[in-house]
């Protein structure tokens, strides 16, 4: 059996490039590229809890690896030629008890 391995996304963060004519800040989008990241069908009960809390209907949950520090929280991402909307927290478990590569999760729904 081979090593379980992830696909690349691509994490779309902002960036400040400077001011407006009235003072308030510029935000450019930019691109990170993530690799190693695993991707799954959401379950129905992931489903079901979250557009019951949210009323936003997750499609996929990604599996984030291990030592990431980049912020997910309501971030565009992009795979699988389409953009996703992350929902929620990122869920994340203390690295040294998990014991494959990855140990944070975020749910994503579809994003136009």
């Amino acid at each position: 059996m081979g090593k379980l391995k992830g696909t690349t996304v691509t994490l779309v963060d902002k960036t400040i490039s400077g001011k407006d004519p009235f003072g308030n800040p510029i935000k450019v989008d930019f691109d990170i590229k993530i690799e190693n990241v695993l991707v799954a069908p959401a379950t129905t009960e992931d489903i079901t809890n979250q557009l019951s809390l949210t009323g936003k209907k997750v499609e996929y949950i990604l599996a984030i690896p291990k030592g990431d520090k980049h912020d997910w929280e309501d971030k565009e991402v992009c795979f699988f030629d389409k953009k996703w909307r992350t929902v929620g927290l990122a869920l994340e478990g203390i690295e040294e008890l998990i014991p494959l590569e990855w140990n944070k999760k975020v749910m994503v729904e579809r994003y136009e």
